[in-house]
């Protein structure tokens, strides 16, 4: 068992358990953006979005909600982002899916998104066109 993240569901590791089901964990994040960081992952060992099943999924989408309403009553905080590192390049360091919930304050300095880019005349149409074929 290489996975970090399945030892730490299995026992074998320590963790900030903030939430603890049969299908899900929620731990507090050890190398936070911000105070209050926490990540949520399914307990079945699943590498990314595209390896779960959509109950997972929708399950996952009802946690994020209780998480999140949690982070903003008991943390005090306007909002928070969601954020899936989908696959190495995206970021993802421990290849088990997992939701980071992070909680925001106005001017808090974090910028989740570099500025914006522009297509190129005709370049949007290509792209679209990419994204509709089957």
């Amino acid at each position: 068992m290489d996975c970090v993240f399945c030892q730490i569901i299995s026992g074998n590791l320590p963790a900030g358990k903030v939430y603890d089901d049969n299908d899900f964990l929620a731990i507090m994040d050890t190398h936070p953006t911000v105070k209050g960081h926490m990540l949520l992952m399914p307990k079945k060992h699943v590498e990314n979005v595209e390896d779960a099943d959509p109950e997972l999924m929708a399950a996952a989408a009802r946690l994020v909600k209780t998480l999140g309403n949690k982070i903003i009553q008991n943390l005090g905080v306007p909002g928070y982002n969601v954020v899936i590192n989908n696959g190495a390049v995206a970021g993802q360091v421990v290849p088990h899916l997992h939701w980071h919930l992070i909680p925001r304050q106005f001017n808090d300095g974090l910028k989740p998104w570099p500025a914006a880019q522009d297509y190129a005349v005709g370049e949007m149409e290509e792209v679209l066109s990419k994204l509709r074929t089957n």
